[in-house]
């Protein structure tokens, strides 16, 4: 081939593949962050799907631990947003968000529709009225009493808390029995997936831990669990309370709002419940499905539920 065809047959396939760009992705890339938990996963997912389907952006799904180090990359511009934030969980909220006091450097996208509430739980068999020893309606100062019964090998003489999965949720599991004086030590596996098999295995041999866990979640539609009372939030100093209720919410960088608006408008009027949430982890965590899968199926059989999402 000589140089002219070279130069033509390149010419023509640049155009094409631009072409091609151009009609997958009209509106463009987005940069988004996958939550490390189900739930969030799935909130973020809805999004993708109206963005990637309706709007013509192209999201890129960034694999990293939610925490710090989303906001630190939207306040850099590396991430344009991000799903389902808890508050309770946040310690950056009332540095960079406009409604906690902060400064603006990252813009809260509306709420996300997830209500949730977070604590620490054991097996039902454990307590009083099903023949355990444990009372009825246990605080976590009762723990103390029971520290034999829950040690663990990884925890010497100490009572052993499977706690949150991984340090970047920021929980403070730790801190949490210590300010309280309780004589536990917290556990992190590093992943969801590990957090629950474990709890699923010692259920199914009737032995007894003491997990945190959060709602909306699939884990209570297959072990019964009961909580145990945290000191109520805002009645103590934080962490050596429990968690607040968290009116979940969405964010991003402020250049969302003038770069992407109709995005970032989509994403401030998308909202789905903690039940329709919930069908979706199932299906997902249980059923062993594919997330993509499980999202755009419920998607198309729930038009009316999103359609109004998309600005005019």
């Amino acid at each position: 081939m000589n140089l002219k065809n070279k130069l033509t047959t390149s010419f023509f396939a640049t155009m094409l593949a631009i072409g091609f760009a151009g009609s997958a992705s009209a509106g463009g890339m987005l940069r988004a962050p996958v939550p490390d938990w189900t739930g969030g996963a799935v909130t973020c997912e809805v999004i993708h799907y109206v963005l990637e389907n309706e709007m013509g952006y192209k999201v890129k799904r960034i694999t990293m631990p939610s925490g710090p180090g989303v906001a630190e990359g939207e306040r850099a511009g590396d991430i344009d947003f991000h799903c389902e934030s808890w508050p309770s969980y946040s310690t950056t909220n009332d540095i960079y968000i406009k409604e906690w006091g902060g400064d603006g450097s990252i813009v809260k996208l509306g709420d996300a529709g997830p209500i949730g509430t977070s604590s620490y739980w054991i097996p039902s068999y454990l307590i009083e009225k099903n023949g355990g020893p444990i009372k009825n309606e246990p605080k976590l100062s009762d723990l103390n009493d029971h520290v034999d019964l829950f040690k663990g090998m990884d925890t010497g003489a100490k009572g052993r808390l499977l706690g949150c999965p991984t340090p970047a949720w920021e929980c403070r599991d730790q801190d949490r029995l210590d300010m309280n004086g309780v004589n536990f030590k917290a556990i992190e596996l590093g992943s969801e997936t590990a957090h629950w098999a474990e709890a699923q295995a010692a259920y199914k041999r009737k032995e007894p831990f003491v997990l945190y866990a959060w709602t909306p979640h699939w884990i209570f539609a297959v072990l019964d669990l009961v909580s145990v009372e945290l000191p109520a939030f805002g009645s103590v100093e934080w962490p050596a309370s429990g968690w607040d209720v968290d009116i979940t919410y969405n964010a991003g960088r402020p250049g969302m709002l003038t770069e992407h608006p109709e995005a970032s408008q989509m994403i401030m009027n998308a909202s789905i419940t903690n039940v329709q949430q919930a069908g979706m982890i199932k299906a997902i965590d249980i059923d062993g499905r594919d997330i993509e899968e499980v999202v755009a199926e419920w998607m198309e059989a729930n038009r009316d539920v999103w359609s109004s999402w998309v600005p005019d």
